[in-house]
């Protein structure tokens, strides 16, 4: 499909700086079949049904962010994807000064060596030493918060804190799962009152999955893979609760990328442990999910497109318009939809 069908007119002043406080207190565009509702998260439990099941992502950001030297060139990298044990992927700034076997001094006594330059200019960093790798982020690197925040303001001290989800167990991610940011200890107790159930699975957020597609036709894009993992309980539960008439709804397309990735033709989810380059535009039959809560995207991105498949591009058009129009906050920070078709 054309790109240019995924674009649209977004002011600047929509995009959101930083999240709404209480986070539950977000505004909720529901758009349910025909139907369309402006809300507030809170008000989610009145939205879905005793019996469906919310399905989150417990990944963590890690300080994925990190600014280094080699010589006099300076060189940023954002790491977005684990390859080994002490190797990453990153995308690299300045990689022109950059040759493969180069040393990066990240500072704070961090050091990696580039090598194995791919084709689309990242590089895979070697990180030297016998300290875990983890801790050497956590002495170098930051948050990487989205271009679209962090080119208007610089990342600060409440970021480490607003950029990580409740349900954040597992590091690797370098982008928050953003859709579960809206949630709240309180906003959880009243769903489950309600009687909607919640479960985790793990999807490492890559930076890749955020970018706008510079090709001009969606055949051409190729997606950035992801690790992730279900394990065989939650996928047995995901498929229990389909059969007894509840409903599955993802919380963020990257939950739901995930379950897709796991799920057969048939319909049954199993359990998966591995990398998903799954990439979803309209004519995607849809096979593990029943709904979707998910933020506002980027025009032209590839998540534009995944909600589009869902719901229908004039619909998801319409939507947008609406959004914009009444003042819905958009991206990481932004405000909700809950995508019932």
């Amino acid at each position: 499909m054309n790109v240019d069908l995924f674009d649209f007119d977004l002011p600047t002043d929509r995009i959101a700086l930083r999240p709404a406080a209480p986070r539950d207190s977000a505004r909720l565009l529901v758009l349910d079949g025909d139907a369309t509702r402006d809300r507030i998260v809170s008000d989610l439990p009145g939205e879905l049904r005793r019996g469906d099941l919310l399905v989150f992502n417990d990944t963590r950001v890690i300080p994925a962010q990190l600014e280094g030297t080699r010589g006099a060139a300076r060189i940023g990298a954002t790491l977005h994807k684990r390859e080994g044990p002490r190797r990453w992927r990153a995308f690299v700034r300045n990689a022109k000064r950059l040759r493969d076997g180069d040393t990066i001094d990240f500072g704070n006594g961090v050091l990696a060596i580039a090598v194995d330059r791919a084709e689309d200019g990242s590089f895979a960093l070697e990180f030297a030493g016998e300290d875990p790798v983890e801790l050497l982020l956590e002495r170098a690197g930051r948050i990487p918060l989205p271009p679209y925040i962090s080119a208007k303001r610089p990342v600060d001290p409440r970021d480490s804190a607003d950029y990580q989800t409740m349900f954040a167990r597992e590091p690797g991610a370098v982008a928050a799962p953003t859709a579960a940011l809206h949630f709240t200890p309180g906003l959880m107790a009243s769903l489950d009152q309600a009687g909607i159930g919640h479960t985790t699975l793990t999807l490492h957020v890559g930076a890749g999955t955020f970018l706008p597609v510079k090709a001009s036709d969606t055949s051409v894009h190729a997606m950035h893979a992801e690790w992730g993992r279900i394990d065989a309980d939650t996928a047995n539960r995901l498929n229990a609760v389909r059969a007894a008439g509840g409903r599955v709804i993802a919380v963020g397309t990257t939950s739901l990328r995930l379950i897709e990735s796991a799920t057969s033709e048939n319909g049954i989810v199993g359990a998966f442990n591995g990398d998903t380059s799954i990439f979803i535009t309209p004519g995607y039959r849809f096979r593990g999910i029943d709904g979707l809560l998910t933020n506002f995207h980027l025009p032209r991105s590839t998540l534009f497109m995944l909600v589009s498949a869902l719901m229908g591009l004039d619909r998801m058009q319409a939507a947008y318009a609406h959004a914009i129009e009444n003042e819905y906050r958009f991206y990481s920070y932004g405000d909700a939809s809950l995508l019932l078709p």
